[in-house]
């Protein structure tokens, strides 16, 4: 996705309404609803830019660690048969299976 900025390691989607004529975004992989807004772009980075600052300000307050955005661990559903076929090639490669999916997805990136 194109429409996305990035603040101290905080992601956010960006979309545009027509109807209300403004920006609106939302920060992502957090449990918590962080929205923001703005009727041009240097206002939108602006909201974005303290909606990050404000979330970390309250986390600090409320005495509990922020959100990472990215923890490095994730769930992927795969077919069995997929599962199996990756597994016994990661087994050939004398790697483990998290280190043939990470060897994957770093060729799929690069």
């Amino acid at each position: 996705m194109s429409d996305t900025m990035t603040y101290k390691g905080y992601m956010g989607t960006v979309h545009y309404s027509e109807e209300d004529e403004v920006f609106h975004g939302k920060i992502e992989a957090v449990n918590d609803l962080i929205m923001f807004e703005g009727r041009s772009v240097k206002e939108l980075k602006k909201a974005f830019y303290e909606a990050v600052d404000d979330y970390l300000e309250t986390c600090k307050k409320m005495g509990r660690e922020p959100q990472k955005p990215f923890k490095g661990s994730f769930n992927v559903r795969i077919s069995s048969d997929l599962h199996k076929k990756a597994v016994e090639r990661a087994t050939r490669q004398g790697v483990s299976l998290n280190q043939f999916v990470q060897k994957a997805i770093e060729e799929k990136v690069a």
